[in-house]
């Protein structure tokens, strides 16, 4: 009897805390309908293929095949794509969570109003990320499409890797996120851009972690792009092992991690 009765309530509260949540993405939807915005959507995704295209297959062909971590060889466009569709589930996520989110907390004081409803500062950073998600993941779905023609992964793994591509934007954007409430000015995002270059240049994207020196091989292995691109080459290569439970687990303790930081912050700098 008891039962009963509590396991409908935790679940009636469990949907309000869903439907709350999505309202903020609801809102940012709705407000994505303007022409202009779908420009800057198709600008996020040119880039990395772009540099798929320019290195992965022009330069490619003087570098020839890339051995992986089980030793079966790879042509280099093969190894390249997978650190291209993570960083480009990357650029998704953070170009939401980061400059639009810093624009709507600081500046045009949207969740001054937001905060004033029932919504807690949980829901809106979950809500947010589910916003940032839905980008990410049309870049991830279009890349995907793009490798699989270009023959550079089976249908198959393009399928398997679609999900993956969302939990590196999940962790992208939730750190975003974290990271946006402790930014003073529009200029301390120059921080933020060269960070996210420097994790696109070095975390294994062009090369293997072991062409570089034993201190920065280690450095390479602890930033987030390295464990989103080693799990995703996995993946799209056809080579799957038990590293990628280390590599997954690194990607969802981030996302907790930025979704937590976001939430109290937001909590101590809205609700004085």
């Amino acid at each position: 009897m008891v039962t009963t009765l509590i396991f409908p309530r935790a679940m009636s509260r469990l949907d309000h805390r869903a439907s709350r949540a999505l309202s903020v993405t609801a809102r940012n939807l709705a407000a994505a309908r303007h022409a202009a915005y779908w420009w800057v959507l198709l600008s996020g995704f040119v880039e990395p293929l772009l540099y798929l295209l320019s290195i992965g297959l022009g330069v490619g062909r003087l570098v020839g095949d890339i051995a992986l971590p089980d030793g079966r060889l790879v042509t280099y466009a093969q190894f390249v794509a997978p650190a291209m569709l993570a960083a480009s589930a990357m650029n998704g996520a953070l170009a939401e969570t980061t400059m639009n989110f810093y624009g709507k907390l600081k500046f045009m004081r949207i969740y001054d109003a937001t905060l004033a409803t029932p919504i807690t500062p949980m829901q809106v950073s979950v809500g947010e990320l589910i916003w940032a998600m839905c980008r990410g993941g049309v870049y991830s779905a279009v890349f995907l499409v793009v490798m699989a023609a270009l023959d550079l992964t089976t249908w198959g793994w393009a399928l398997v890797a679609l999900p993956v591509t969302l939990l590196v934007g999940f962790a992208f954007g939730a750190l975003g996120m974290g990271l946006s409430t402790l930014l003073r000015s529009w200029q301390d995002f120059d921080y933020i851009n060269v960070t996210q270059f420097g994790l696109f240049l070095f975390s294994g994207t062009f090369s293997p972690p072991s062409d570089f020196p034993v201190p920065l091989q280690v450095l390479i292995e602890l930033t987030p792009l390295y464990h989103g691109v080693a799990l995703l080459r996995a993946i799209t290569t056809g080579s799957p092992d038990w590293s990628m439970l280390w590599h997954a687990g690194y990607l969802v303790a981030l996302t907790v991690v930025g979704l937590t930081m976001a939430s109290r912050r937001m909590g101590r700098l809205l609700l004085k």
